[in-house]
């Protein structure tokens, strides 16, 4: 508990302050190149600012590649994409050893090729598209931020950062991650249909011929600091029990589970769910310049965190509750301290 008691110092303060400008900033410069999505962006923010890892679900043509590239260009990070495929294999996204023979001694050597996973921003798009063995290699780099060849451990560049796509609508030749590996995840982040006036002006920008300069709004040396500064943020006890009680009330099987839960839910979320929307409330807080985080700061964190966490069962299914629903119902069963 000590990070969430740690508080912030002067220096810390001024990074908040940075931090809040450079939003401002970074929302401006993306304006140029990706057509409204802020609260998209927000919530990309948030997860990497915690050092966490999002999961993206939305149909094709929402501009989720380009957001996350100009992204990773404003904020001066090295990017690569990945396009999951069935045939993709571990040593695609995580690299290969090769033979190599010294010329002039003829000896033999293995060497440590590195696959695209070695840059600051990775976007697995499609993710559901490749078989569980190449899908457990990336979260494993996630959770580790190192990945291992030949019985060598090759550190990953830091800040490093997954964002993984799933279109919603297309199961067909899919392998769905599992209940455990989508845990991993610490927000799933969901991209609607623009609004009609936002399609209009997405149609206008993209069908002409234009050229667009984009400014580095902060860089991978800054991020890392402000990751650190996030988990210096205070959060009262107060606020740290309601972000309990809005996971522990997730879990049919306990008794503080209201009865809409022991109804539709087949299984709750975990406790890394209350670590992630304690995290989450903090970075939501320092990007907005606040130096101490609120109870709306976890409600408004609580649907990104839970959606993925809270398992509905046949009876939720039947009668089109969705985990969303459940967890709408609940931020408004358990009140605010």
């Amino acid at each position: 508990m000590s990070e969430t008691t740690t508080a912030p110092g002067t220096g810390d303060l001024q990074l908040i302050q940075t931090l809040r400008d450079g939003r401002e900033a970074l929302l401006k410069e993306l304006a140029k190149v990706v057509v409204g999505q802020q609260e998209v962006v927000d919530q990309i923010l948030i997860t990497l600012f915690c050092r966490g890892h999002g999961l993206i679900v939305g149909v094709p043509g929402l501009a989720k590649t380009l957001t996350v590239r100009t992204l990773a260009r404003i904020l001066d990070l090295s990017f690569n994409r990945v396009q999951f495929t069935p045939d993709l294999m571990p040593s695609d996204i995580v690299g290969t050893e090769v033979i190599e023979e010294d010329t002039v001694t003829r000896k033999r050597n293995f060497r440590f090729i590195q696959g695209a996973i070695f840059s600051n921003l990775i976007l697995a798009d499609e993710i559901n598209r490749t078989p569980p063995k190449t899908q457990a290699a990336l979260l494993e780099a996630m959770e580790e931020h190192r990945v291992t060849a030949g019985g060598v451990n090759y550190a990953l560049p830091e800040p490093f950062f997954v964002l993984a796509t799933q279109n919603p609508i297309e199961q067909e030749g899919t392998y769905p991650l599992p209940e455990a590996q989508l845990d991993r995840f610490m927000f799933e982040i969901r991209i609607g249909y623009p609004t009609k006036q936002e399609e209009v002006e997405i149609v206008r920008v993209t069908t002409s011929l234009r050229e667009v300069e984009l400014k580095h709004v902060l860089n991978s040396q800054q991020v890392l600091e402000i990751q650190k500064v996030v988990r210096k943020i205070p959060a009262s006890e107060a606020v740290v029990r309601y972000a309990v009680d809005l996971t522990t009330a997730t879990r049919p099987q306990g008794g503080e589970a209201p009865e809409f839960v022991k109804k539709w839910v087949r299984w709750g979320a975990g406790p890394r769910a209350s670590q992630y929307l304690i995290l989450g409330a903090k970075a939501r807080a320092a990007i907005r310049g606040n130096f101490a985080v609120a109870a709306a700061d976890v409600a408004a964190v609580a649907p990104l965190v839970l959606r993925h966490r809270v398992m509905t069962n046949f009876h939720a299914e039947s009668e089109g509750i969705t985990s969303d629903t459940i967890v709408k119902q609940l931020l408004d069963h358990i009140k605010q301290p």
